[in-house]
């Protein structure tokens, strides 16, 4: 959430912004600066309001120690009938604050300088690239039907199940999976990232805190009798962990990790390239999590997408990274970079993690601060990273290393899966 004082101080900024992001109702600024200079100066009516009736007080103390009662209850009308003025401007103040907030939530969070302006993922920058193409025989397959012929996920299962989108994995390919997890988080805690379980659930507070509601709301799903949210990503509860805490400064940065299923509704996507595992509605991952100090946050973004990096060269996968592009941004982000792999059998890349700072948009949700060597409390910055999701990985991993004698496991991966082949 963008602080009020940014509208008053840097309108020009947001409004830049925001452009940037593509946003559509910037009108909603100039609605915010009205809105916040009329309450300020309701505000100073307030306050010379209650000055008054502090004074009347003090008065009529005075009157009554001296007897005089008739000045006394001149005051004590006179009073009354300014109690009733300053509940009718508190009430209205109340109102106002409510409106700006109402308004304020609705904004995205403002691109850092070094995004590049786009609407659309063709003009996201590509940042680098590794690893090296595979080069696939002639009856090459794409990984949903390596799935069905090595037994590893049934597509249809899932769909007699609960529905389109559901998966379920069996055998090697379940085995697959629980190595990918343990890997990751391995890799994760290795580099200093402490692990959590979190829930998988979480309530309206928590979704807010992050910035899925109200900007997703109609992508999470939702329990509507006790009001809870299945999460999208594990950074929902993890991150939350911290709201309305002060840590010391000299604990930061806190480093996070946790596997969780993720639940996503994706309303309206369809067609070939939502086939298989390309874009399903559970899926899990393993995600990493910072809690920064806001002057080395982006020190830790860039640590977080060498972290990001290294993990796809363990798993032998060729990739690229973008830095996306003003209109292809999260709500949340303000730098954001995006991990693709190649799909050699369907000829296109496929994302598999997003690396963001967020700065304090999020931790002036959640008020996650710290305090500084000088006593003064201040926002802190989060981060949060995909270490990595697993779908896509899957894919491209079936697609790049089938051979004709069965699909070729990663030196990274065997000890974990217990063999070099699935055959």
């Amino acid at each position: 959430m963008l602080p009020i004082q940014l509208f008053r101080q840097e309108k020009e900024l947001v409004l830049a912004g925001l452009k940037k992001k593509n946003f559509k109702e910037i009108e909603l600024v100039d609605k915010i600066v009205l809105l916040d200079e009329q309450r300020r100066a309701l505000q100073v009516e307030n306050d010379k309001l209650a000055a008054v009736l502090n004074t009347a007080a003090k008065n009529i103390g005075i009157h009554m120690s001296k007897g005089e009662k008739q000045e006394a209850d001149t005051l004590k009308e006179m009073v009354t009938l300014h109690k009733e003025q300053a509940k009718d401007i508190a009430q209205r103040l109340s109102a106002m604050e409510t409106e700006a907030q109402d308004m304020i939530i609705r904004l995205p969070n403002l691109p850092h300088s070094s995004v590049p302006f786009g609407k659309t993922p063709e003009e996201n920058e590509i940042v680098r690239a590794g690893g090296t193409m595979p080069e696939l025989g002639a009856h090459n397959m794409p990984h949903w039907e390596l799935a069905v012929k090595y037994g590893l996920i049934d597509f249809e299962l899932g769909n007699k199940i609960t529905g389109s989108g559901f998966p379920v994995f069996m055998g090697q390919g379940s085995k697959l999976q629980r190595a990918l997890i343990q890997y990751f988080l391995n890799f994760n805690i290795d580099a200093g990232f402490k692990e959590y379980s979190p829930a998988f659930m979480v309530n309206e507070a928590s979704a807010y805190g992050t910035g899925q509601l109200p900007d997703k709301e109609g992508q999470m799903y939702h329990v509507t009798e006790d009001n809870l949210f299945l999460i999208p990503t594990a950074e929902v509860p993890v991150t939350n962990i911290y709201r309305d805490t002060i840590t010391p400064e000299q604990e930061l940065p806190i480093k996070m990790t946790a596997y969780s299923p993720c639940f996503r509704r994706e309303a309206g996507s369809y067609g070939k390239d939502v086939r298989g595992l390309n874009r399903v509605h559970q899926f899990d991952k393993v995600e990493i999590v910072q809690i920064a100090h806001p002057a080395k946050s982006y020190e830790m973004l860039e640590e977080m997408v060498v972290h990001v990096e290294k993990l796809l060269q363990s798993l032998e996968l060729p990739y690229r990274i973008l830095r996306l592009c003003g209109g292809d941004m999260s709500f949340t982000s303000s730098l954001t970079y995006d991990f693709e792999v190649y799909s050699a059998a369907q000829e296109r890349w496929l994302e598999v993690s997003s690396v963001s700072n967020f700065e304090n948009f999020q931790a002036n949700r959640m008020k996650i601060r710290f305090r500084d060597g000088n006593g003064k409390t201040q926002m802190a910055h989060t981060l949060n990273g995909s270490s990595l999701a697993l779908p896509r990985i899957m894919a491209c991993l079936l697609e790049n290393n089938q051979k004709a004698e069965g699909i070729h496991i990663p030196f990274a991966l065997q000890a974990y899966f217990g063999k070099n082949m699935i055959n």
